[in-house]
């Protein structure tokens, strides 16, 4: 989590396509998103509970928030985001509910 936090802080598109779940990447925006990134300066990272992520997991959440500025105002991504490992490596699959 902490490394796509930094990806969007230092506008590393590819990185953030790459950590995603290899069947969603066909569906992100490069475009959308590095003008997203651009738009907002980034103040903080605040990781509030992980579910599971072990090395012998397969699967597991963490819900975070993400603090920004956009128009001169402070705001707060808040996502509960889950994460699965393929060949050792962790992924990025979707964002769910809490």
């Amino acid at each position: 989590m902490r490394s796509r936090y930094s990806a969007y802080v230092l506008l590393n598109i590819s990185y953030l396509k790459e950590t995603m779940w290899p069947k969603k990447q066909s569906g992100f925006d490069e475009t959308a998103t590095a003008q997203w990134a651009r738009d907002n300066h980034w103040t903080g990272l605040r990781v509030l509970e992980v579910q599971n992520g072990r090395e012998t997991d397969r699967d597991g959440t963490v819900l975070f928030e993400a603090k920004y500025l956009a128009g001169g105002r402070l705001n707060t991504h808040r996502e509960l985001s889950r994460f699965r490992k393929k060949a050792g490596r962790w992924y990025y699959v979707e964002a769910i509910p809490e």
